[in-house]
């Protein structure tokens, strides 16, 4: 097993390289660097956090580009799920450690509105989302509705939270000393312990999706 050493400078100027030639030829020519730099110490950290947090899964380093205007064919980042809810991001501007809930389907969704609008086990949201602020991590949606949605008092106390359909707890570092040393790991730990109020509230009020998936 990998010993997780942070990660040296060299995984951030493979990310560099990357990001001037996102390039099949770039990446194939700089794939032992990949391998030795970059996903080597993700997996090991993950082997790390897993007691804790629970199993982690590293995302695959190739760009979906099915649908999309931009072909380049790779991330210019390393993504990894950790346990249920939290996430690793690395790349050339720095790490990144987030937790919550990024995409609610829509019982979830249900689910979290009316747990929101319930003064007991609202309040608590807005408790655990100011526990989480206080130990540095920040909280936000990336998909807020305009208004709050049909079935809900507009002048409710807690409309912005009504109106978001994500979220999530948020942190990150652009790249310093420390990130190539193991104290890279103490960071993330230190993020995901400090967003627990927030993923707890949501283990507890909405819960994994109970719809059927999709093929």
């Amino acid at each position: 097993m990998t010993v997780f050493t942070g990660w040296l400078p060299g995984a951030v100027a493979f990310y560099e390289g990357l990001e001037a030639d996102n390039s099949k030829a770039y990446f194939t020519e700089h794939r032992a660097e990949y391998d030795e730099l970059v996903l080597a110490p993700m997996q090991a950290l993950l082997d790390d956090l897993a007691g804790e947090f629970g199993e982690g899964r590293v995302f695959r380093p190739y760009r979906d580009i099915r649908f999309s205007a931009d072909k380049s064919p790779y991330k210019t980042a390393i993504g990894a799920t950790v346990g249920g809810s939290g996430y690793v991001h690395f790349s050339a501007s720095g790490l990144g450690v987030g937790a919550g809930c990024h995409v609610m389907a829509s019982d979830q969704l249900a689910r979290f509105r009316e747990a929101v609008a319930d003064d007991r086990s609202g309040e608590a949201l807005v408790a655990a989302v100011s526990a989480v602020e206080a130990g540095g991590v920040g909280v936000s949606a990336s998909d807020q509705l305009k208004r709050v949605p049909r079935g809900f008092d507009t002048d409710h106390p807690r409309a912005d939270l009504l109106r978001d359909k994500d979220l999530t707890a948020w942190v990150e570092w652009p790249v310093e000393p420390w990130l190539h040393t193991p104290e890279a790991e103490d960071r993330v730990v230190g993020a995901l312990r400090a967003s627990r109020p927030l993923t707890d509230w949501l283990d507890e009020h909405v819960g994994a999706s109970e719809l059927e998936r999709s093929r």
